[in-house]
């Protein structure tokens, strides 16, 4: 018997995860694990398979969370905001010597949780954090790029939209709070440092950028952990940034306009009851805002630019991964279920606390993508193809190529 358990699985991130390891036969029973027991049922009902049962946890505390994981093959966590249940729900898995995948993306989260790395190697637990959209795909291209499209890579500039999607929670908007008000790292002429989304030093890397799919946006500095990790295990890189936006783009700018003008109350240091009021605030108007504007359903963008030098010369490569129907669920919540049934079948080797890049095959995680997604019916943009990715490579001359995926 195999048994996965999906925290946070009655969410829009968790409820994908948990169907997308439904459709094979990896796990003859998965536990959708959530606050609320009426939610999980409600996920049970709509996957519809033998195996599955609905449970309530708290993810609070330590005694419930090992309660609901400790016989467990894998745990996938999708419950946030990451930097307030990252570190302590992995603990709990490593505690309870059970495999984990998250889809954690607050920085200061992954470096604690990369701290436990020892801890984790001790009770021979595997750990791969980070594996959503951005980060997870993100840093999987960004190696199959880096390993198999070019001689050398010198950057890599990750930039992701989303938006639309039918419900958002207050965890999705503390996590786009805890963005602008904390530090972002930046990696750029081989050495770090600390940009701020509303101030200045951040607003010099605001861009406007063509999404596939989606249309032109500007982009901002986040703090995703992808700009730590890449340039340890990607030779030669001299520059990382990670940059978003969430549309319509009025609904980006109330935040931001939320989260100055609170910080002038609170002196730079927001408590975790006022970046709740902040939430419910900028909640309150998001569904006027997305009748504004024209917003009918969800659709996302992953871009990924790539630049470096093959056979001696500069070359780019620039991935793009887009959905005309669905939006951050989908493209975090399928990579964390990729990685559970990655781990089941043991196509990742190792125990310690790992971002993707470090454990995990790019190609391999691609087949496995292209296998599994025709069973999820999604609608997969403007590729045609089972995996909606999209692969550019600008040659020196300027000449651009479209390269199909072969796997």
């Amino acid at each position: 018997m195999t048994k996965a358990v999906v925290l946070g699985g009655a969410g829009g991130i968790g409820r994908v995860a948990a169907k997308t390891i439904s459709v094979t036969d990896d796990f003859d029973e998965i536990v959708i694990a959530d606050l609320n027991k009426s939610h999980t049922d409600e996920v049970v009902k709509l996957l519809d398979r033998k195996g599955i049962v609905g449970r309530e946890v708290d993810a609070t505390s330590q005694s419930s969370l090992k309660d609901e994981i400790h016989d467990a093959d894998v745990v996938i966590n999708c419950i946030g905001p990451f930097y307030r249940f990252g570190e302590p729900i992995l603990r709990a898995a490593i505690e309870s010597k059970v495999n984990y995948v998250d889809v954690c993306d607050d920085l200061d989260a992954t470096e604690k949780q990369l701290n436990l790395f020892s801890d984790a190697e001790r009770n021979k637990v595997l750990a791969i954090i980070g594996l959503g959209n951005s980060p997870g795909l993100a840093n999987l291209l960004a190696k199959f790029g880096a390993e198999d499209l070019m001689d050398e890579c010198h950057s890599v500039e990750i930039m992701h939209i989303h938006g639309g999607e039918a419900f958002e929670g207050k965890a999705v908007i503390g996590h786009r709070i805890h963005a602008m008000v904390n530090d972002v790292p930046v990696f750029e002429d081989s050495k770090f440092k600390k940009v701020r989304l509303l101030e200045e030093s951040g607003l010099k890397y605001v861009q406007e950028v063509e999404f596939r799919d989606v249309g032109k946006y500007p982009v901002y500095p986040y703090p995703h952990p992808e700009t730590i990790t890449l340039p340890k295990y990607i030779n030669g890189l001299k520059k990382v940034t990670n940059r978003g936006v969430v549309f319509p783009i009025e609904y980006f700018n109330l935040t931001m306009d939320v989260v100055r003008e609170g910080l002038k109350v609170c002196e730079n240091n927001p408590s975790e009851e006022v970046i709740d009021e902040w939430a419910e605030t900028i909640l309150s108007q998001r569904s006027k805002l997305l009748e504004k504007g024209n917003v009918t359903g969800p659709k996302g963008c992953l871009k990924i630019v790539l630049n470096g030098i093959k056979e001696k010369k500069s070359h780019t490569v620039i991935f793009s991964v887009s959905s005309t129907s669905d939006g951050a669920g989908a493209g975090t919540g399928i990579p964390a279920g990729l990685g559970a049934i990655m781990i089941s079948r043991k196509l990742v080797d190792g125990v310690g606390v790992y971002p993707p890049e470090a454990v995990i095959s790019p190609l391999q995680a691609l087949g496995l993508a292209s296998d599994l997604l025709p069973k999820l019916e999604l609608n997969l943009g403007s590729s045609g193809t089972s995996i909606p990715l999209h692969i550019d490579q600008i040659f020196a001359d300027g000449s651009i190529q479209e390269l199909p995926l072969t796997l």
